[in-house]
């Protein structure tokens, strides 16, 4: 008799968010799901480890085909210690999300949703973050599930290929427009830090800024989600350029 997949579930809003618990029960249907996570948001903690202090592992909730952890370190911790310690066989699927937030463009390099499948990658598990451009700890998922139903199947089925995952970030709408298969977005954050001063004198800083995109390309993937569309990106961990690697073996150094 066939296992059901095994599928690792983390994300970087921390086991109790809205996100990751829709995720699962979804995913569910696909094979047995273990879920460990951070105890707390770890939002924008990207590929982080935790290497000063030790990490502590709790299961929290256990059901037929769902078993639910929470991990005091970060999302890519949390990804280390389920295959280290938690699973009872190395998981067929890495999955991370839903995230209540944007994770397009360059806001993919920060995020531990992204940190979550980029260890799954590394591990050479096929793995696929999902994303929703809404940070409304009470956001609708529901409109995401078809999708998520669709890429998921396509996954187990076709696998990835090695070194590659999937980064999908849904627009915050009822309904979409469809689905993309997208490039990453040219963009940048500006006016990152706002000063405050505080009352006992100095000055702190809190980081905020605003998202510009330097696109206009519906091949982008900030570009489609403006436009309605589900975005999806193949994202690699190689980070090489190879045309300027090429360009650079002309270089006198």
């Amino acid at each position: 008799m066939n296992e059901r997949p095994l599928i690792l579930v983390s994300n970087d809003d921390g086991y109790r968010a809205k996100g990751i618990n829709s995720l699962a029960r979804v995913l569910m249907e696909f094979g047995d799901v273990v879920v460990v996570a951070p105890h707390i948001g770890r939002s924008g903690k990207g590929c982080a480890i935790t290497s000063e202090v030790p990490v502590k592992v709790e299961k929290v909730h256990s059901e037929p085909g769902l078993e639910i952890y929470s991990c005091t370190g970060t999302p890519c911790d949390c990804v280390k210690l389920a295959c280290h310690a938690v699973v009872s066989r190395p998981p067929t699927l890495v999955v991370g999300g839903i995230n209540h937030g944007d994770n397009s463009s360059v806001n993919a390099h920060y995020s531990g949703t992204m940190g979550v499948v980029l260890e799954g990658c590394m591990k050479g598990i096929p793995s696929v973050a999902f994303s929703l451009c809404s940070h409304d700890p009470d956001a609708d998922f529901t409109p995401t599930y078809d999708v998520i139903r669709k890429v998921v199947s396509a996954v187990l089925e076709h696998g990835l290929p090695k070194g590659s995952c999937l980064n999908v970030n849904f627009p915050d709408s009822p309904s979409y427009s469809g689905v993309r298969i997208c490039r990453q977005a040219v963009g940048s954050w500006v006016n990152e830090w706002e000063a405050h001063r505080h009352p006992r004198g100095g000055e702190w800083w809190w980081l905020t800024g605003e998202y510009v995109v330097e696109d206009d390309d519906e091949a982008a993937d900030r570009v489609a989600l403006g436009n309605n569309f589900v975005a999806i990106t193949p994202t690699k961990i190689d980070f090489t350029d190879y045309t300027l690697l090429e360009s650079m073996k002309g270089w006198e150094l």
